[in-house]
Formats: structure tokens, C-alpha cells, sequence
């Protein structure tokens, strides 16, 4: 009889602890995650980064004086260390971003599917995930400089070594060359759980090329050979195009419901606050050129002086000062949309970059002119503007190829910067590049206009030796620090 008790003690013992390891399992947070769910959330973190108005990550549209603020002035005066907004950039992109997509392709390289998906679908997987990899990378170069790569993301180097910007930058290159050429059109990918282009493996490709046309002509006037080369296999036919029109931008549509509306609309309408307003910078610019896109950029204001008369007018908030919001025309409403898409690369874009590697005597077709106006058609197109607007645009003696003022460097750099409204940091970057239009900083800046973030606090103070040996090999980590490829 005893040790009949003992037994049934030991049962009742055995089991308490299988029922209480049970209870203990959350069934919400499962232990295994499928590639296909890291390279979702991963996309959606890339996007909100790049599109967010949130002065702790993104203040890319203030460096472009695209917007600026109204009452907190301290992001348009190029303070980015309050809010530690270079450790947010680096983290997002580096944590949320680099490495959900690392491991998303661990686990489909890990997985075995059934016998009915052909295996060039987890190739192409593989390698549409690395090539947002290489987005985000080239990203983090454009806007640091050095940074960790060859170590970056592993559990075995939890302080990395920071690479060379322009080793890195060819790396990538061939990387993303390798990619596009894994690429299958003939069989599918992630599908619905891919919210750039559902699936499609010819968007991919086609975004693929795109994004090293980009990154061929960054490196110009550095590395012309290179770019040469990169350039004009990104154009060639073998290589399965390029974006031809808007249809095939690089967007992801947002939804109605938090989380998943668009960053801007969580900043500017959610929130309700009214911490920016267009910058006068862009709105006089666009003024001076009677330029169609204003009225899907911004809002009118009432400029009348007498009462029970209406004159509206687009109106720009002063760059770096203090603005009265109701004073100053505002962002427009469509922009502030829940479901407003977020881009990351687009047809306009790519349209000018032809009109640049033309003429820089690069081998890609048209001309710079033809380019040119391709891409002024297709940013109007976008805004949903009419036929009648591009032509009259382009007409105007300011704007037209052959009569606008200054270097081709200026001319395309003006209207690019136009184009790219809304674009912070592309918009940045090609100011960086053509240094055009002329900016400068507010009276109150503390320091002149940034061409580079500098480095996270954490990295100092986590990761000191290797940043200070980077902050020497770029020169210094100041925000005026010209990075590699801005040699102009």
C-alpha cells in the first residue's frame, strides 16, 4: 500500500509540472517564426524608417529644408543629439530592419517546403530579401559613412569593426548584381506577404536594377569606371529592365488602422500637433517657377490684407525660425492620409538618374533633355496632375532643358529636389550630390547644413575603440564631414 501512495505521489508530482510547463507557454508569442513573417515585418520597419516626420528618427526633410517647424525648433537647426536621432536611424535600420532580414533567410534557407513549391521560389526568397539588404545598407553608408558591415549582425562580434564606406558601397554593388541574377521571373516568391510587389519577381528585378542605377551614379565622381560599368549593365535588356513607369515604383500601401497607417499621418493628424509647415525654401522655389505640384504638395492661405477679400496663395514657413502654423500653407491633406503610400524609389527618380548618366556620356539611351522631361512628366503624373500641366511646364523658359538656368548639375539637381517632395532623404542625398539647389543654414543652426549624421552615442560609449577609429579613418564625426562619394 505504501508504495502503491508513492507511485501515485510521483504521477500526481509528474504531471503538475507537464500541466504547469503547459500553462507557462505563451501561445501568442510562438517560438518559431517563418521567414516569409521577418521579411514582412522587416519591409514594414524599412518603410515606416524612410517615410516617418518623427523627430527622434527622420529629420532628412528639414536637412533638404523641405519642411521645417513651428514652435520646437531644434531639428531645423540641425541639433541632432537632444533627441539622439542617429542612434534611432542606426537602430531601426540595423535592428529592425538588417536583422529580421538576415534571419529570415536563415530560416527559408532552414526550412523544408513541401514537395510542391520548386525550389527556385526559396531562391528567389533569398534573394529578394538580400536585396533589401542592401538597400538598408546603403542607406546606413549614405548616411554615416563607415559603418559595420563585415562583422555587423553576428552574435560572435557584439562590438563590431566598422568597414571602409567605399569597399562596403562596391561590395554591395556586386551583391545586388548577384541577387538580380538569382532572380527567376517564371516562378513566385513571398506573395501577399510581400507589400511591395505582392510576389512579382519582374517588380523585383526591375527594382533591383533600379536601385544599382542609383547606386552607380552615387559613386561618379569618385569611382567613374565603376559607375560606367554599374550604370550601363543596370540598362541593359539582358538584364530585365529598369522602372518605365509609375506602375512600378517601389511603394507599399498603407491601411486605415493603427498600427499600420502611414508615419505621417501618426505624426502630423493622430497626434494633434502642428510641428511643421512646408519651408519657405521649397514653396518660394516652386512659386518663382508657377510650378503645377504645388496644390498636391500644399495647402492655400488667405494673404489678403482687406477684409471680405480672399487672395490664396501658397505660402512657406521661414527655414530654422519659429512659425505661427495658421500663418503658413500646410502639407497636403492627401499626403496626410492614413493609406498614403510610402516610396522608397520611383520612376521620376529613375528618369533623372538616365538625364545624369547621359551626360556623363554613359551608354543608357535618349537623351539628357528626353530624360529630363520624362521624369518631370512622371513626378506631375504622380501627383495625378493633368497632360495640359506638364506641358505648360516645361515650356516655361526656367524650367525647359535647353533655356534653364545654370550647369547640368544644376538643372537636374533643382528639378530632382522638386520631384522628390516628400522624400527626405533621397532628396538629401541628391542635393549632396549635385549641390543644388543653393542652401543655407538658418541663423541659428548650430552647425552648417549636415551631409552626414553623426555616429550613435551608444556607439561611443558601447563600442569606443572601434568608433573612434572610424570617426579618424572618415575624418572626423561632425556632421560637416564630407562623405566619400561627395567630393563637390
Amino acid at each position: 500500500m505504501k508504495k502503491i501512495l508513492i507511485i501515485l505521489t510521483a504521477l500526481l508530482i509528474f504531471n503538475s509540472c507537464e500541466d504547469y510547463e503547459k500553462m507557462n507557454i505563451n501561445k501568442k508569442d510562438p517560438a518559431n517564426v517563418s521567414g516569409e513573417s521577418l521579411f514582412t515585418n522587416a519591409q514594414k520597419n524599412l518603410f515606416d524608417q524612410m517615410v516617418s516626420s518623427n523627430v527622434n528618427l527622420n529629420i532628412f526633410r528639414m536637412f533638404a529644408q523641405q519642411w521645417t517647424e513651428t514652435t520646437y525648433t531644434d531639428e531645423a537647426n540641425y541639433d541632432l543629439d537632444t533627441r539622439t536621432i542617429p542612434d534611432g536611424h542606426w537602430d531601426a535600420l540595423y535592428r529592425d530592419v538588417l536583422k529580421d532580414l538576415d534571419e529570415a533567410k536563415k530560416v527559408i534557407t532552414e526550412t523544408t517546403y513541401t514537395t510542391t513549391e520548386d525550389p527556385a521560389v526559396k531562391t528567389n526568397k533569398i534573394a529578394i530579401a538580400d536585396i533589401l539588404m542592401v538597400y538598408t545598407f546603403s542607406v546606413l553608408v549614405e548616411t554615416f559613412g563607415d559603418i559595420p558591415y563585415s562583422e555587423a549582425l553576428s552574435m560572435e562580434h557584439l562590438l563590431p569593426a566598422y568597414d571602409d564606406a567605399a569597399t562596403i558601397y562596391s561590395n554591395l554593388i556586386s551583391r545586388l548584381t548577384t541577387d538580380i541574377g538569382q532572380l527567376d521571373d517564371a516562378n513566385d516568391s513571398f506573395g501577399t506577404a510581400d507589400n511591395m510587389y505582392e510576389g512579382d519577381v519582374a517588380g523585383w528585378i526591375k527594382f533591383g536594377n533600379s536601385l544599382k542605377l542609383r547606386m552607380g551614379l552615387l559613386i561618379a565622381d569618385v569611382n567613374s569606371t565603376l559607375a560606367k560599368t554599374t550604370v550601363e549593365a543596370a540598362v541593359a535588356p539582358a538584364a530585365g529592365g529598369i522602372f518605365i513607369s509609375n506602375k512600378d515604383n517601389a511603394a507599399i500601401t498603407y491601411l486605415g488602422a493603427d498600427p499600420n497607417t502611414n508615419p505621417i499621418y501618426s505624426d502630423l493628424v493622430a497626434s494633434g500637433r502642428h510641428d511643421f509647415v512646408p519651408a519657405n525654401t521649397l514653396v518660394d522655389s516652386m512659386n518663382s517657377l508657377d510650378d503645377p505640384r504645388r496644390q498636391y504638395y500644399f495647402t492655400q492661405i488667405d494673404t489678403s490684407t482687406q477684409a471680405g477679400v480672399v487672395k490664396l496663395a501658397y505660402v512657406g514657413g521661414a527655414y530654422g525660425a519659429s512659425n505661427n502654423y495658421l500663418s503658413y500653407s500646410h502639407v497636403a491633406d492627401k499626403i496626410q492620409e492614413a493609406t498614403f503610400e510610402g516610396t522608397i524609389l520611383d520612376y521620376a527618380e529613375v528618369e533623372f538618374l538616365l538625364a545624369e548618366a547621359a551626360e556623363r556620356g554613359f551608354n543608357v539611351g535618349g537623351t539628357a533633355e528626353s530624360h529630363y522631361n520624362a521624369a518631370i512628366r512622371a513626378s506631375i503624373e504622380y501627383w495625378e496632375g493633368t497632360n495640359l500641366e506638364v506641358t505648360n511646364y516645361l515650356a516655361n523658359p526656367k524650367v525647359a532643358y535647353t533655356t534653364a538656368e545654370g550647369t547640368w548639375k544644376q538643372k537636374i539637381g533643382m528639378q530632382s529636389w522638386i520631384a522628390l517632395y516628400n522624400r527626405g532623404f533621397e532628396a538629401w542625398t541628391a542635393w549632396r550630390k549635385f549641390d543644388y539647389p543653393l542652401l543655407e543654414a538658418p541663423v541659428d543652426a548650430v552647425s552648417d547644413i549636415p551631409v552626414r549624421y553623426t555616429y550613435p552615442i551608444d556607439e561611443q560609449t558601447l563600442n569606443g575603440d572601434n568608433y573612434t577609429s572610424a570617426s579618424a579613418a572618415i575624418g572626423g564625426d561632425d556632421v560637416t564631414t564630407k562623405l566619400f562619394f561627395d567630393l563637390f
